[in-house]
């Protein structure tokens, strides 16, 4: 795994206004349908083995490479990896050696251009959908980094609810997780309330998307609103995670509890991956010191007294869960990031299984998740200097 210092994820993953709920277990009840498998509860430490293949982004090197701030890469069917620079809303094309295809993208209100975006996709074949919350809609370019249209967002859908999205690799749509973390924060006093954390599929066929729910995850009790109408997360509790395999199959985690779930298109939960790792409970002494450490946090001129009611009106889990982050690479192994020593470590050991219900292995606490993988077994990380330059690097995955 990379030894430069990782982009942090933390405040990413643990924003101001992450919309991350959770509690501790899920009921028997909702496993008796699946077929569950129980995957040894020993380690079995796998030696990293990786080859670098090529490095982009520095202050002195080209333009399009002195990032200013990289949210995002994903990779196409090709092996061509996009890199999405916030700053400028620009999307950079690179190639198998490093080198710059094309870029696309860049803000204004032109045809092709973004007004306001966090994030976007790659389709396997090389189109790139963008979340465009400035114009409510997801602007798609062809393989060529042409823009084709723009697909106006479901009705009733605002900056708020924008969430993460990957490709259905079964068609022109996409698939997100409603309850993962959200790509833009406004306040509003009109935000959708669930009863669960759904996965939907995204349409894009026509002018307007049109969403279908295909699994439902498990949303806790307890969830509950600051005055300016934002949801309030539960500290320490379950993400809302989710990876989609090459032949759609979708893997996702909802609970404290260690419980991949496998989800093969047009079906429902068919297989839960379990491994008997306890989640830890949450004491009064952990609440007390995630309220000093977020009021020791630097805070926006003008937001102290919000700040103040955010610490104020904390709903913590009853337990840490234990599953930090999730990915599936292009072959079919899905790798689950568990924490790791402290309640808020996200870098604890990684396993690597198989859909199929196989524990290959773990990497030792310290791998980062890859950012991104792609085909011929890449995998790509952003790293950040102690500067705050930001590199993409990308490797090969060797061995497994």
């Amino acid at each position: 795994m990379p030894v430069g210092k990782k982009l942090a994820r933390s405040g990413r993953r643990r924003a101001f206004a992450m919309a991350a709920a959770g509690s501790v277990l899920f009921t028997s009840a909702a496993l008796n349908a699946q077929e569950i498998i129980d995957l040894p509860g020993e380690d079995r430490w796998i030696e990293p083995r990786f080859e670098e293949v090529y490095r982009i982004g520095s202050p002195s090197g080209e333009g399009w490479e002195q990032f200013g701030n990289v949210r995002k890469v994903a990779f196409d069917g090709a092996g061509h990896l996009y890199v999405f620079d916030w700053q400028p809303l620009h999307i950079h094309v690179v190639d198998g050696s490093g080198g710059l295809r094309r870029t696309l993208g860049g803000q204004g209100d032109g045809p092709g251009e973004i007004r306001r975006a966090s994030s976007f996709t790659v389709m396997p074949d090389g189109r790139v959908v963008v979340g465009d919350t400035g114009y409510l809609a997801y602007q798609i370019f062809d393989a060529n980094g042409d823009y084709v249209r723009r697909v106006r967002m479901t009705p009733g859908d605002r900056p708020t609810t924008l969430w993460e999205f990957t490709p259905d690799p079964a068609g022109n749509a996409l698939l997100s997780a409603v309850g993962s973390q959200m790509l833009l924060f406004q306040y509003s006093d009109d935000l959708p309330t669930h009863t669960t954390r759904p996965i939907e599929r995204i349409d894009l066929a026509g002018d307007v998307a049109v969403k279908d729910t295909v699994a439902v995850g498990w949303l806790p009790l307890g969830v509950e609103w600051l005055t300016s109408g934002l949801r309030e997360p539960t500290v320490f509790g379950p993400r809302m995670l989710m990876g989609v395999l090459q032949d759609g199959t979708i893997a996702f985690s909802d609970s404290s509890a260690y419980a991949i779930k496998v989800v093969p298109p047009g079906a429902g939960v068919q297989r839960i991956l379990r491994r008997p790792l306890q989640p830890v409970r949450v004491t009064n002494r952990m609440k007390e010191a995630e309220k000093d450490r977020q009021r020791q946090e630097p805070v926006p001129p003008g937001q102290e007294r919000l700040m103040r009611e955010h610490i104020d009106g904390l709903v913590f889990s009853e337990a840490v869960s234990i599953v930090r982050e999730l990915g599936v690479s292009w072959d079919g192994q899905i790798w689950v990031q568990r924490r790791g020593e402290g309640p808020l470590d996200d870098d604890g050991p990684i396993d690597v299984l198989t859909v199929d219900g196989r524990y290959l292995g773990s990497y030792r606490a310290g791998a980062m998740m890859p950012d991104a993988f792609g085909p011929d077994r890449l995998v790509a990380y952003i790293e950040e200097d102690e500067l705050g330059v930001q590199t993409v690097v990308v490797k090969r995955v060797l061995g497994l």
